[in-house]
């Protein structure tokens, strides 16, 4: 069994898509039309021969594979097999396999030899392959780049006038960040071609003029479009004024984007329609599809299937459309008649509602759009795909996102704390997370809220704030710290501002709030802006203006000092309450939307100076152990932990006083005497462990009392020194995927909820932050006296979770309570663990949509 056993979609160089799967025996027909349409060159640097034909017994032979010892893979493009790679194990149980592809003459050079090697060798790995080998003709400079460009150790040997090579190939920080590379080159290549068009086509644009497909054909017109629009209509001449088609491909124009406002039932035939005009993306804006139901969502995967198989990508369906303002572009495929003014923010929204808001409420505000996306349903085209376009975009400086849901959460975090080191990215996203995840409720909204600041995003609540801390991005520089100068005409406000700030993790600078009082003139309040500018001990500004009073001279319309705070390169944002702020500078409508914007912003830029950290290199740690520790009837707990380098306290179940006398002789005296019940273990305060039990006879007497309490099961251990009760949690969260969370033992610090959360994988600073962050944690650094406790031992150990997390997917939940820390070292005395379906998570393994 392959990890691609049913057909996936995967994005080519040029970011066009083909569906890659295990090839079958009825697959003959297909590899003979391949092998006819090979050039001569070719079919000799596959072979090292003509090879003009496919003998009946080597076409059988090719066709036929265990999926084991022999596997090979088709790429499919337009419903043809265009490229095929195999691999054949050297012996029975071998660790080697001989590793070989061949790509059609049309499709070389868009990166099939690459997707192909990822995924044979990630097939190889999971039956026991670790080496592949290769032979190469030395003309055959494009295979050789194929493997020498993919991060692998290679050791090479020319011999026979062949190149002989041969690599281990399990996955290292090479390979993975050249395959990083790749999915960020493709992904955002696919993304472009959607949004720059040569052409539009416009299916379902009636003629009268009346429906969505109208509309959407009209801002295409009325919006400048620099490119053609071709209406498609099965019997219109005309369609709002422009030559119709009754087919795309009849315009004989280059057609690079379809809208699609047609029905479900209608959607296979424009796909068809579209793939024949060339078509690279298709924006459904249509309902009627997954949100409508079964019958709707099967519907859906029969667009995208046969878009994919087209090469094309789907925005949608059920969206608004796609939009760019470049002005060599002038793109408003979208349901809004008017766009905001051309800009450097870019804006993805999930919903359309939410979309028509953005874009509505961005225009009254004067936010520069660079480039919007709905996404609808995301079928395909999803948040991710925007994060990796917008990266490397030269017209957009800022990124806001609004987020319904996670397709593949661990990936955007991945992305957002890579593209947040470059631009700012802001996410409209709910903190609620589904309970019911393994023993731990998992982090809560304060926490949630951690995790998005951990990966560099500003997360808000409204649209309204995520606007609010957009302008602020769009126009203001970063701070340089927490101190903010508080100016303004009214010390009301100025009192409300510097009350605010305290919440938002900002402190008020020395020297304010000053004001000028109600009296005070522009020139006076112009001075005084001036000079907080210029303040050394000032990091930003917020400036409230109330109206002037009845009978005040011209010069009290203060507004006409705020050009005074913009001189000194510091962030500024203004509650004015009367009058209009200059171009350039964030205004709000109330104290606490400005501070709130700027407290957000401050927290980003904070985030972006820390450094980013590394992933240590952890001793001790065998990945495949582990895999064998989990078994399908359940977890070997100590075995897993031990791959993982984390030792765990021996326990010995009981169920009788002689059981338990028993185990405490074979362990050794003392002993301590626990109920067994998963949440009695450590509760010490409900009489529920019984410690330092000498004898024989003490533990008879403590079992008697605890059986007679909490049941007869008990669990006996050895005793270790004591320490600071701590607790680990591993848990799957919907938007992060796998968290890490830490914090002290107790019932107090349970009820309060004192965990800190950090999303896998765990760099050491992340590991260093959590034992660091909980309110409790000065009692890990030595409260009133005591001695500090090994931090460092528990940061080791939260790396080893993290690392336990980040490789073996079907852990979904993990606990290690209590985790006693000491001076001296740790010990974990209690384990439990919940395991899933042994599925892929995703964002690991090969590249596929």
């Amino acid at each position: 069994m392959t990890t691609v056993d049913q057909p996936v979609d995967v994005l080519l160089s040029d970011g066009t898509t083909v569906q890659l799967r295990p090839i079958r025996p009825d697959d003959a027909p297909g590899i003979v039309a391949m092998h006819a349409r090979f050039s001569e060159r070719t079919r000799y640097l596959r072979y090292f021969s003509p090879y003009p034909r496919i003998p009946e017994r080597d076409l059988q032979r090719f066709v036929t594979v265990d999926h084991r010892d022999r596997e090979a893979l088709v790429v499919l493009a337009g419903g043809r097999i265009v490229a095929v790679g195999r691999y054949e194990r050297l012996g029975p149980e071998a660790p080697e396999a001989e590793v070989a592809f061949v790509v059609e003459d049309a499709y070389q050079g868009r990166g099939i030899g690459s997707v192909l090697l990822e995924h044979l060798a990630d097939a190889a790995r999971r039956v026991g392959i670790v080496h592949f080998v290769a032979e190469v003709l030395p003309a055959n400079g494009a295979m050789l780049r194929v493997f020498s460009d993919f991060g692998y150790q290679l050791q090479r040997q020319f011999a026979d006038g062949v190149v002989h090579l041969a690599f281990p190939i399990a996955p290292t920080e090479a390979t993975l960040e050249v395959q990083r590379g790749r999915e960020h080159r493709t992904e955002a290549r696919s993304i472009a071609r959607l949004l720059a068009p040569r052409g539009v086509a416009v299916y379902g644009a009636s003629a009268t003029g009346q429906g969505v497909g109208a509309a959407v054909l009209g801002h295409l017109r009325d919006g400048g479009f620099t490119g053609t629009v071709v209406p498609v209509h099965p019997t219109a001449a005309t369609v709002a004024g422009l030559p119709a088609y009754p087919r795309a491909a009849d315009a004989g124009v280059p057609v690079d984007l379809a809208v699609v406002a047609v029905p479900p039932e209608a959607a296979p035939a424009v796909v068809a329609d579209a793939a024949a005009a060339g078509v690279h993306g298709l924006v459904v804006i249509s309902a009627g599809f997954a949100e409508a139901g079964a019958q709707g969502a099967a519907a859906q995967r029969a667009l995208v299937r046969a878009a994919h198989a087209a090469g094309m990508r789907v925005v949608g369906p059920n969206c608004l459309g796609v939009a760019n303002t470049d002005p060599a572009v002038r793109l408003n495929a979208t349901l809004a008649p008017a766009l905001p003014p051309p800009g450097r923010v870019g804006i993805f929204s999930q919903s359309g509602a939410f979309g028509v808001a953005l874009l509505a409420e961005a225009d009254r505000r004067g936010l520069g759009l660079s480039r919007f996306v709905s996404a609808g349903n995301r079928a395909d085209v999803s948040g991710n795909d925007l994060l990796q376009y917008w990266q490397d975009d030269p017209g957009t400086d800022v990124i806001l996102l609004h987020l319904e849901t996670f397709g593949n959460p661990r990936k955007f975090a991945r992305l957002a704390r890579r593209i947040g080191r470059t631009k700012p990215v802001v996410a409209l996203a709910s903190p609620a997370r589904p309970p019911g995840v393994g023993d731990s409720a998992g982090p809560d909204a304060v926490a949630v809220a951690a995790l998005f600041t951990q990966s560099g995003v500003i997360r808000v609540d409204t649209v309204a704030e995520l606007l609010d801390v957009g302008v602020l991005l769009a126009h203001q520089p970063l701070p340089a710290g927490p101190r903010v100068a508080v100016v303004g005409n009214s010390s009301a406000l100025t009192g409300l501002a510097a009350a605010a700030l305290a919440a938002q993790g900002l402190t008020l600078a020395d020297g304010y709030p000053r004001d000028v009082g109600p009296n005070g003139t522009a020139s006076e309040l112009a001075a005084l802006l001036a000079a907080a500018a210029g303040d050394e001990r000032v990091d930003a500004l917020a400036v409230t203006l109330a109206p002037p009073l009845p009978g005040q001279p011209a010069d009290a319309d203060v507004t006409a000092a705020l050009p005074a705070a913009l001189d000194a390169g510091k962030p500024v944002v203004a509650t004015v309450l009367a009058g209009r702020a200059p171009a350039g500078l964030p205004a709000y409508g109330g104290v606490e939307e400005a501070v709130r914007a700027l407290g957000r912003v401050h927290r980003y830029a904070e985030w972006l100076r820390r450094p980013s950290g590394t992933l240590p290199e952890l001793p001790g740690v065998d990945r495949a152990a582990g895999q064998a520790a989990l078994r399908p009837e359940g977890a070997d707990v100590p075995a897993l932990l031990a791959a993982y380098g984390i030792d765990l306290v021996r326990s010995v179940p009981a169920r009788t006083p002689d059981e338990a006398v028993d185990a405490a002789r074979r362990l050794g005296f003392p002993v301590a005497l626990k109920a067994a019940a998963h949440g009695l273990r450590h509760r010490l305060d409900l009489g529920a462990v019984r410690l330092d039990l000498p004898d024989a006879a003490t533990v008879r007497r403590a079992y008697a009392e605890m059986a007679a309490a909490f049941g007869a099961d008990v669990l006996v251990q050895p005793m270790v020194p004591p320490g600071v009760a701590c607790v680990v949690e591993l848990v799957e969260d919907p938007a992060f995927g796998p968290v890490v969370g830490f914090g002290l033992g107790g019932v107090a610090t349970e009820l309060l909820g004192d965990r800190a959360w950090r999303a896998v994988p765990l760099t050491d600073r992340d590991a260093a932050e959590l034992v660091d962050e909980p309110r409790a944690a000065p009692l890990l650094r030595g409260h009133r006296g005591a001695a500090p406790v090994d931090r460092a031992a528990l940061a080791d150990l939260l790396l080893r979770v993290g690392r336990l997390a980040d490789e073996q997917p079907r852990v979904r939940a993990l606990t290690l309570n209590p985790v006693l820390a000491r001076p001296d070292g740790l010990s974990v005395l209690h384990a439990t663990v919940r395991l899933g379906a042994a599925l892929d998570r995703p964002d690991t393994g090969p590249r596929r949509l």
